[in-house]
């Protein structure tokens, strides 16, 4: 690893709510494996939940040795033997989740839903989940979650695209045609703004969108949503039927993690029609699932990107289809990585994508 130093800056775990600054190692590639130093690394609410420990079941990994960060792109510096998909200098936009390729699930492309999950001594790895992640100068990634960054996109439009990943997986699960379906999401977050853009590329007739915040549903607006609609103002559920010949919608993505949000799906849509869970809820939930069941309403999950969903939304982003410039708000350096916590967990300036410009070479 010629150029590489032994040590680099990475923010780690401190106590709950806590994340701070310190050396450790740069990793080591091993046989499968490259090197990427990371250029833009961004924040998404998995974050903040690891930040609190909310996201581990056993309190999570030991302080101070922890490196969170799913969402991030860089440059390839070093690679292990085996590896000749990527050169030193290719840009390179990773992907959080790593299967352990061995399981009925990943065995049948599911590695999100892998049954080996966290298990590394199988193969599992989730970046800064179950093993360090991307806020470091360095980030260790397998092989298989690295995607060529098209050019002409820029290495934050390469982090934004991680999170249309979702968005796109979000869309396989109803393994069907998005053209000509009528859509509608609720929470116009980086989830829910991407989503807008991507059912109106995948031919959607109708979308959708419901939130709270002004400037957020007029991003919507601009983005191409045929009916933007504030909850706050309206009756959301009814708008939407209204729109929708009186049935409802063919499909409904629930982007806010909202608990309310989930009954607002189930009676936006028609019958028969589908609902797909994205956001993650901070508390159980309660719903009224025998609505879902007298009507025949399919309800779907996704966890993340998967099954090359990344690298779809990196196409779509190639050729101009997706607008992910507008979504980035805020921009921190990792020393200012607290900052950058602080001013997305309380929305400051209306954040949404949040930022860390880790280098610049």
């Amino acid at each position: 690893m010629s150029m590489v130093p032994d040590v680099m800056r990475a923010a780690v775990l401190g106590e709950p709510g806590q994340v701070r600054i310190r050396q450790l190692p740069v990793p080591e590639p091993g046989p499968e494996d490259v090197l990427v130093r990371v250029r833009r690394a961004s924040l998404c609410g998995t974050d903040l939940k690891i930040r609190n420990r909310a996201f581990f079941k056993d309190g999570g990994p030991q302080a101070d040795t922890f490196v969170p960060g799913h969402e991030y792109a860089g440059v390839v510096v070093a690679a292990g033997s085996a590896v000749d998909e990527f050169r030193i200098g290719d840009r390179v936009v990773a992907e959080a989740h790593r299967g352990c390729m061995r399981c009925a699930n990943c065995l049948r492309g599911a590695y999100t839903d892998c049954l080996n999950y966290g298990v590394r001594a199988r193969g599992h790895r989730t970046q800064g989940m179950t093993v360090n992640g991307g806020f470091a100068d360095y980030a260790l990634n397998h092989v298989a979650t690295l995607h060529h960054l098209p050019a002409g996109l820029s290495f934050d439009a390469g982090v934004v695209l991680t999170t249309a990943g979702t968005v796109m997986h979000a869309f396989d699960v109803l393994a069907d045609l998005l053209a000509g379906a009528r859509v509608a999401v609720l929470g116009p977050g980086p989830i829910g703004l991407l989503a807008v853009q991507v059912a109106k590329q995948l031919g959607a007739e109708l979308v959708a969108l419901a939130g709270t915040r002004e400037s957020r549903l007029k991003l919507g607006k601009a983005y191409g949503a045929d009916l933007v609609l504030n909850v706050h103002q309206c009756d959301a559920v009814s708008s939407v039927r209204a729109a929708s010949a009186g049935h409802g919608v063919d499909i409904v993505l629930e982007c806010s993690g909202a608990g309310s949000a989930v009954d607002d799906a189930l009676r936006m849509v028609r019958r028969g029609g589908r609902v797909v869970l994205v956001g993650f809820f901070d508390q159980p939930v309660t719903s009224d699932l025998n609505h879902a069941v007298m009507n025949g309403i399919t309800i779907h999950t996704v966890r993340g990107e998967g099954a090359g969903s990344v690298a779809r939304a990196l196409s779509l982003a190639g050729q101009g289809r997706i607008d992910t410039d507008s979504l980035v708000t805020h921009h921190f350096s990792l020393d200012a990585v607290s900052e950058a916590f602080d001013t997305y967990a309380e929305r400051r300036g209306d954040a949404l994508k949040v930022m860390l410009d880790i280098s610049d070479r």
